[in-house]
């Protein structure tokens, strides 16, 4: 450790961190010669038993040294990270600390003397001290100095811009008094570098590295590290403060904050075999008899051969696998790479809700070393925590460390008996637990939205930059997301690239264009790159890309499956008679159909209509859709599944749960996330891939069909009169996808619904989705004028939100050797993953959600009664914090806000007077499930006509009815 017996009176005074406890001793503080050396050896023991190798070989491989190079830099980084808060415009923040300086000749103004210490944060001020030292002391060129000391000056979540620098340069005296102590402020910052350039070991390493071009890849890293170890030395538990006077045994001090920590090691994975059944028989639960498909075999194939593991992309039919695919791609591109953990990006909540037990039984059948392993494991979005599933598989391996603070949520877990793997420990840790720092985790299951970010100027970027660089990244259900995200997701495989990071994308299947420009930017090369012209041509189905970091890309067609089926599309004109009529036919003899809708709206006209047509046929209606309480919504997926999952494998005496006639509509969520089952679907015009997945839920599992519905057949409806010159997508579907891709999706489509030729699945999965996002002229001569008008409007508008997007993008990596001053320019925010960080990287508006509790006649609130388990009707006093319970369940009943209700013209109004229906009580700390939230109070609807089983609620909002129900979920009626 740095010895203070070798430093000056002065220099041992200068002080890092004081008491703002009341609580504790006034005369407790941490010298900053103790937070150096705390830091420093942080950062080592991080090397040594955290980082994953793939960071640790990026940042060596940058260094003339290697491996000793990289141990060096990063820990001397780590150490001298705070030297800025040897400046006066620091320490004159704790006067009584800064009086002792004072007494040892640092003279200092006050802080009220000093109204341009802002111009000298410490973070700038230590840069511009190392930057000098390295200028004088040995050698450097200046401009050579910004790629190391942009790291100190940006250790608090943003590298500060040039300008920056510049303005400090004018301000000396904030860096040392003028005057006789200016010489003694000058010495002693001296002193504290050279103590740790001896110390860390780097003084004959310097010369050399002046002449490195260091990427900015690894300027990330290192900057990511060193915030690590600043948090982790910065924790008062861990590393106690001291008097000045009071001996401390450095070593012990230190192995005891690393016991207390208790970090679970990255994934160290052996090469695994490379026979795909022996593998998968071993990884995954395969039916009896069943062998891995040709997509599988060949994306584990791809995975070992690649020259050097980077980007995958697999297309293949829903249904095929994907799944397991590339998890077996991940195990094997991990091994090769380094990489010490796996993130699997999904769409939504609900489908990495579902994604995340599936992961967690892979994991569980990893091998492991011999005496076991402990892997981190984090469920990423925003309401994880509320996860049952989460919780119960994870709270037993989560120790309880109380010397550990947090800064985010999942405080409730505690300790239980008994391990979730037999094989390997999977740790929900606490510290990794806090907003910032969940995506450290080593194996990750979260939104898309988390890896989007890493494309977005927020502070403290590099720590999730930090977190993928050590993993494989896995994005399923790519043909889900829009231009929009695309352009985040463009420039984040970008880096990714550059980090050389393997990542699997899979897709039901992809336009050409768009595949092209994934693989391109990962890749690292131009637009349109000639290399990549032939990934426009590439027409096989099922299909796998791949390309190494500035490589070229290489095209497999893995085979066809064995499961084939054909579809039979017909158009139906919309209208609800129409429709009743319709099914009223194709369930004469029993049956169960899908009604997808494309709005909520039309979801529950649709419902209501179709319920007083049908109930005399015996013909049951029930909803989906994302409009309910979390809660209610898990229930619904859970009774879809039990209705319409796959065949029940029954005993003596059971009965299969299918109803023997049923209609369900319901809005988007039946296209991805649920394994349901329908005889026939009925869907609205939409984008042609995803009318192709939601014919996925068409005839999925072998059972046998009532009557007709032997045939499988989609409905498509949604247009008007499909007789008409030009057949126009009703208003609501137009407004969610747009005119010009509706057209397009029918135009492709037209051959089947003129001849009456069945879709061959998924022989013509790809061939449809090329033909409607194509160049190509598609559809009857008649809608040309239509289609030319509404792709202008579509073109435009893709234009603006492009633009839109790259206002909030980081900048694409830059050349070898320039500095990240001024990487996270303009409007930094420290959005992470909240409401407005969402927003950015979305292009559908920041999304509203409130909390719903009841309100009963005597102005008494609970949780609302219909909860499961035993929480509905929970008290919540108003002059109290509710009970963990309480809260809790209040937390689970959420409810995101229509557009109606959450609209840029309406939201503030809606803001306002959600306020007025907070609880000033449940504002607090201890009541973390509540406090900042938004509530919605409801009172229960008694005026009605519905059986006693279905709860009905109601409220009234800025102008608006809101009624609830727990088979409906929520409708919005404008009052008047």
């Amino acid at each position: 450790m740095l010895d203070p017996g070798h430093l000056s009176v002065p220099a041992h005074r200068i002080w890092a961190k004081s008491n703002q406890d009341p609580a504790r001793s006034a005369d407790e503080w941490l010298p900053l010669w103790r937070h150096m050396a705390d830091s420093g050896a942080v950062a080592g023991l991080l090397w040594d038993h955290w980082l994953p190798e793939a960071v640790r070989w990026r940042i060596e491989d940058a260094l003339p040294a290697g491996e000793g190079d990289g141990r060096l830099l990063a820990v001397w980084l780590a150490g001298v990270h705070d030297l800025g808060k040897a400046t006066p415009a620091f320490a004159c923040q704790s006067e009584a600390l800064a009086e002792r300086m004072r007494e040892a000749g640092l003279e200092m103004k006050s802080r009220k003397a000093m109204p341009d210490r802002a111009k000298a944060p410490h973070g700038l001020a230590g840069q511009v001290l190392l930057r000098d030292w390295l200028v004088e002391c040995h050698g450097w060129k200046r401009p050579m100095t910004g790629q190391l000391t942009v790291i100190i000056g940006g250790h608090h979540g943003v590298p500060p811009e040039s300008v920056q620098a510049t303005d400090l340069d004018a301000h000396p005296e904030l860096l040392r008094t003028p005057g006789p102590s200016e010489a003694l402020w000058a010495q002693v910052q001296r002193e504290l570098i050279e103590a740790c350039a001896d110390h860390f070991g780097v003084r004959d390493r310097l010369e050399e590295w002046g002449t490195v071009k260091l990427p900015q890849t690894v300027q990330v890293l290192l900057s990511a590290i060193v915030i690590v170890s600043d948090w982790i030395a910065s924790n008062r538990d861990l590393f106690p403060y001291f008097p000045e006077d009071r001996p401390s045994r450095d070593e012990e001090r230190i192995a005891a904050a690393w016991r207390g920590l208790d970090l679970p090691g990255p994934w160290r994975p052996a090469l695994p075999v490379q026979d795909a059944e022996e593998l998968f028989a071993a990884r995954f639960e395969l039916p009896t008899g069943a062998r891995p498909r040709p997509v599988q075999e060949a994306a584990m194939r791809v995975a070992h051969r690649m020259s050097v593991p980077g980007l995958i992309v697999v297309e293949a039919p829903m249904g095929e696998g994907k799944t397991e695919a590339a998890l077996a791609a991940a195990e094997i591109l991990a091994a090769r790479s380094g990489a010490g953990g796996c993130f699997f990006a999904l769409p939504t909540m609900a489908t990495s809700n579902a994604m995340f037990p599936r992961v967690v039984k892979w994991l569980d059948r990893l091998p492991v070393a011999e005496g076991g392993e402990r892997w981190s494991v984090r469920l990423a979005h925003s309401k994880a925590s509320l996860n049952k599933g989460y919780a119960e598989l994870l709270k037993g391996s989560a120790q309880d460390i109380s010397a550990v603070d947090l800064d985010g949520d999942d405080g409730d877990f505690r300790p239980a008996e008994d391990s979730v793997a037999a094989r390997a420990e999977l740790v929900a840790h606490q510290w990794l637990r806090g907003r910032k720092r969940h995506l450290l985790s080593s194996f990750v299951v979260g939104t898309i939205d988390q890896l989007l970010m890493a494309g977005l100027r927020t502070r403290h970027l590099a720590l999730r930059h930090l977190a993928v660089a050590g993993k494989v990244v896995v994005i399923d259900e790519a043909h889900a997301y829009d231009a929009y995200m695309n352009t985040y997701l463009e420039r984040v495989l970008g880096w990714l690239g550059a980090y050389g990071v393997p990542v699997v994308v899979l897709s039901a299947t992809l336009p050409a264009d768009r595949r092209r420009w994934l693989v391109e930017a990962y890749a690292g090369a131009e637009r349109d790159d000639e290399r990549f012209v032939a990934l426009r041509e590439a027409e096989g189905y099922p299909l796998i890309t791949s390309v190494a970091p500035g490589g070229v890309p290489e095209v497999v067609e893995p085979g066809r499956s064995s499961r084939t089926a054909e579809v039979l599309v017909e158009r139906l004109d919309d209208g609800l008679d129409v429709l009743a009529r319709r099914l009223r036919s194709e369930l004469a003899n029993g049956g169960c159909a899908l009604v997808v809708r494309n709005t909520v709206k039309r979801v529950h006209a649709t419902a209501k209509h179709l319920r007083e047509e049908l109930k005399r046929d015996g013909i049951e209606v029930s909803v989906a859709h994302a409009r309910f309480l979390d809660l209610d919504r898990a229930a619904k997926d859970a009774e879809l599944l039990r209705l319409f999952g796959p065949p029940m494998r029954l005993g003596d005496g059971e009965t299969d749960a299918r109803p023997v006639r049923h209609v369900v509509v319901a809005s988007q969520v039946a296209e991805q996330s649920l394994d349901v089952d329908f005889d026939l679907l009925v869907t609205d015009l939409a984008p042609v891939d995803l009318v192709l997945q939601r014919m996925g839920r068409l005839h999925r599992h072998l059972r046998p069909r009532p009557g007709k519905l032997g045939t499988a057949r989609c409905l498509i409806t949604g247009v008007a009169d499909w007789t008409a010159q030009v057949p126009e997508p009703v208003r609501g579907s137009a407004t969610v996808y747009g005119r010009h891709v509706l057209l397009t999706s029918a135009a492709a489509l037209w051959p089947f619904l003129e001849k009456g030729d069945p879709v061959r699945l998924p022989d013509e999965i790809s061939p449809l989705v090329q033909c409607a996002y194509g160049d190509g002229v598609i559809g009857p001569a008649a809608w040309q004028e239509a289609m030319d008008a509404a792709r202008l409007q579509h073109e435009t508008v893709q234009r603006e939100k492009e633009r839109k997007a790259d206002t909030f993008r980081v900048a694409g990596v830059g050349k070898d050797g320039r500095s990240l001053a001024g990487w996270l320019r303009h409007d930094v925010q420290d959005a992470e993953d909240t409401r407005s960080g969402r927003a950015q990287v979305r292009d559908s508006g920041e999304s509203l959600e409130v909390l719903v509790v009841q309100r009963h006649p005597d102005g008494s609130l609970t949780t609302v009664e219909w909860l499961p388990d035993g929480e509905g009707g929970l008290p919540l006093p108003s002059d109290a914090v509710p009970t963990a319970r309480a809260a809790r369940a209040a937390a689970a009943s959420g409810l995101r806000l229509p557009v109606e209700l959450s609209g840029a013209w309406i939201v503030d109004q809606v803001i306002a007077e959600l306020e007025q229906f907070g609880v000033r009580e449940w504002q607090h700390k201890d009541a973390h499930w509540l406090d900042g939230q938004l509530f919605l109070q409801v009172s229960a609807d008694c005026h009605t006509s519905m059986p006693a089983s279905v709860q009905r609620a109601q409220a009234r909002l800025a102008g608006f009815r809101l009624d609830y129900s727990s088979t409906d979920g929520l409708e919005v009626t404008r009052e008047g």
